[in-house]
C-alpha cells in the first residue's frame, strides 16, 4: 500500500478492510474469534480492540507465512479453551483434551466484500459432506499471483493448492484460484500445522500444506466454488482498493434501491455499511452519508451533501450540507450550504438555513435561523427567528459560555449575543445590536445609537466624486432647477469646497459634529 497505515487498517464503506472480515466471521455465531497481528502491531491491536473488544489478539513471531499465523491462533485458541476446561472442573484422573474441537474457519483481513451470508454457505457445505478441510474458490480470467486449485479429475475433490511462484506450466493454465477463506476440523489442522515447514520458492509457512497432509491421511479436502469472484477478492494496493470500494458501494446503493430508496445518480453517491435508510427517502447527486447515519422516511438528502452519524427525521429535507453528530427533525430544513458541528440538534419544522454555521446548538421546534449566521453553544426555544448576520460570542478566550434564546423571540438582523446571556420569551432585540446583557420576556433589546444626518458632507468632503453628481443632480431633479441652474451649482459647489486630495486629510468640519436642531450636545433628540 505504500503507506504508513497498515493494509488491512485502510478503509472502504466505512470500515477498515479487517472490520469487513470480523463482521463476516461474527455473523457465524462462533465460540471465538482469534486475530493474528504481527506489521505495524499496536496500531493493528487497537483497532481490534475498538472493532471487536472480545476478539482474541495473537502475536505472530518472526517466522512468515499462513500457516505460522494460523498454528499461532491455533495454539491461543486451545490454550483458552483448556484453561475454561480447568475452570469447569474435570474429574479425577480426566486428562483435559487438546484444545478446541468442530470446525475452525480461516478467513484473510485483506478480502473486504466476503460476507456471512457466503461463509455459512461454506460452513453449511463442510459439515453436510463431512469433510476434514474445505475450500473457499472461484474462477477468475487471469489468475495470475494466485494459488491454483489442483482437482482430482474424477471426484473433483481438492488434490492440492499450488502457490503461483511454485506453480509448472500446465498448473499456470487452471483458472480457479484459492480465495484463503477455509473451514477446517479441529484435530485435523492440529496434526496438519505440526508438520509445516518452509521449503519453498518464498521461503514461508504455507497454510495450503495442510491440504497435502489431508490427502495423505485419506481424509475428504473439497472445494465450494463461489460464483461472484469480487465476494473473494483480495487487496494488494490502493487500485485494488478504489476497485472493490467502488464495488461494494454499488452493492449497497442497488439493495437500498430495492428496499425503496430513492437514488437519482447512484454513481455519485456513496453509502456506508452501516448507514440505516427507510423507504421513500430520495438520494441527490454527490450525496454522501456515512458512519451511523440515520434517516426517515420522507427526507430529502442533497444535492451535494456530505452526513456522518447524523439522524435526520421524516420528511426533512437536507441541501448542500455538510454534517456529523447532528439530530435533524420531522420536517425540518438544512441548506443550502449549511455546517452542521457535532451537538447540533434541530427541532420539528426549525430551519437552518444558507451560510449558517451551528455547534453543540438546540435549535427548537419551528424555530429558524434562515441565513449568515454563527450559532454555537446556544439553545433556542420555539417557535423563534434570529435575524440574518448573527452571531453568539461564545468564547472568552479561555471558557465557552452558553447563549439561551425564549420562544417565541424575534432577534434583529446583525446581533451579537455576547455569551453568558439570556433572551426571554418573546423578547426582541433590534437589528446591529451587542446583547451583552440578559433581555427580559416581552422586553425590545437596543445597544445601538440614534442616527443623525449631516446634510451635504459629500459635496463638501468628496466633490467631483460620481456620488457629488449623483448627489447634486439628485437635489437638482427635486429642486425643480432647470439644466443651466443645476450646472451653476455644481460650479459654486466645486469652487467652495477642498479638492479630494484636501478633504481626505482635513480635519472635520465643526459643522458637520453640530448637534442637530432639536437635540442635545449627545446628538440625542427630544
Amino acid at each position: 500500500m505504500k503507506s504508513a497505515l497498515p493494509k488491512i487498517l485502510h478503509p472502504l464503506g466505512g470500515k477498515p478492510m479487517v472490520g469487513h472480515a470480523l463482521t463476516a466471521a461474527r455473523e457465524l455465531e462462533p465460540l471465538q474469534v482469534a486475530v493474528v497481528v504481527r506489521h505495524e502491531r499496536e496500531l493493528v491491536a487497537e483497532a481490534i480492540g475498538q472493532l471487536d473488544p472480545e476478539a482474541i489478539l495473537v502475536d505472530q513471531d518472526d517466522i512468515p507465512g499462513t500457516g505460522r499465523a494460523v498454528q499461532c491462533a491455533l495454539a491461543a485458541l486451545d490454550a483458552k479453551a483448556q484453561a475454561a476446561a480447568v475452570v469447569a472442573g474435570i474429574a479425577d484422573g480426566e486428562i483435559v483434551g487438546d484444545g478446541v474441537e468442530g470446525a475452525v474457519v480461516v478467513v484473510a483481513g485483506d478480502v473486504p466484500l466476503l460476507d456471512g451470508a457466503t461463509l455459512g454457505q461454506l460452513l453449511s457445505a463442510h459439515r453436510a459432506d463431512g469433510n476434514a478441510v474445505t475450500v473457499l474458490t472461484t474462477e477468475v480470467a487471469d489468475a495470475t499471483g494466485y494459488g491454483r486449485i489442483v482437482r482430482e479429475p474424477d471426484t473433483g475433490d481438492v488434490l492440492e493448492i499450488v502457490e503461483h511462484k511454485d506453480a509448472n506450466a500446465d498448473q499456470l493454465e487452471i483458472r480457479e484460484i484459492n480465495s484463503s477463506v477455509y473451514v477446517f476440523d479441529a484435530a485435523t489442522l492440529r496434526k496438519g500445522l505440526g508438520g509445516l515447514d518452509s521449503r519453498n520458492a518464498q521461503g514461508e509457512v504455507y497454510l495450503t500444506d495442510v491440504i497435502a497432509f489431508a490427502r495423505t491421511e485419506g481424509l475428504h479436502v473439497r472445494a465450494l466454488l463461489a460464483d461472484d469472484p469480487m465476494l473473494v477478492e483480495g487487496v494488494n494496493d490502493r487500485v485494488a482498493l478504489s476497485v472493490l470500494a467502488r464495488e461494494m458501494n454499488r452493492r449497497i446503493v442497488e439493495e437500498w434501491q430495492r428496499a425503496g430508496v430513492t437514488v437519482q445518480d447512484p454513481a455519485t453517491t456513496w453509502i456506508d455499511v452501516d448507514v440505516e435508510l427507510s423507504p421513500d427517502v430520495t438520494l441527490l447527486p454527490n450525496t454522501q452519508l456515512k458512519g451511523a447515519t440515520v434517516v426517515a422516511t420522507g427526507a430529502t438528502i442533497g444535492p451535494d451533501t456530505t452526513l456522518t452519524d447524523v439522524e435526520v427525521g421524516v420528511g426533512a429535507t437536507i441541501v448542500r450540507t455538510h454534517g456529523s453528530l447532528a439530530v435533524i427533525g420531522e420536517g425540518a430544513s438544512v441548506g443550502p450550504f449549511a455546517y452542521l458541528r457535532p451537538g447540533t440538534s434541530l427541532g420539528r419544522k426549525g430551519k437552518i438555513g444558507t451560510f449558517v454555521e451551528t455547534k453543540n446548538a438546540q435549535i427548537g421546534e419551528g424555530s429558524k435561523v434562515p441565513h449568515l449566521s454563527y450559532v454555537g453553544d446556544a439553545t433556542i426555544g420555539e417557535h423563534s427567528n434570529v435575524g440574518a448576520a448573527s452571531v453568539t460570542v461564545n468564547y472568552d478566550g479561555v471558557h465557552k459560555h452558553r447563549t439561551v434564546i425564549g420562544s417565541h423571540a424575534r432577534t434583529g438582523a446583525d446581533n451579537m449575543f455576547v455569551a453568558p446571556v439570556t433572551v426571554g420569551d418573546g423578547a426582541y432585540t433590534a437589528a446591529g445590536s451587542v446583547i451583552r446583557r440578559d433581555v427580559p420576556a416581552g422586553a425590545l433589546g437596543v445597544t445601538a445609537g440614534q442616527q443623525r444626518n449631516i446634510e451635504g458632507w459629500v459635496a463638501r468632503r468628496r466633490p467631483g466624486t460620481a456620488a457629488a453628481d449623483a448627489a447634486a443632480n439628485a437635489h437638482g431633479v427635486a429642486s425643480g432647477l432647470g439644466d443651466q441652474a443645476q450646472r451653476q451649482l455644481a460650479q459654486q459647489n466645486a469652487a467652495g469646497a477642498p479638492t479630494a486630495p484636501q478633504a481626505a486629510a482635513a480635519q472635520a468640519d465643526p459643522a458637520d459634529l453640530a448637534p442637530v436642531p432639536g437635540a442635545d450636545k449627545e446628538g440625542k433628540s427630544h
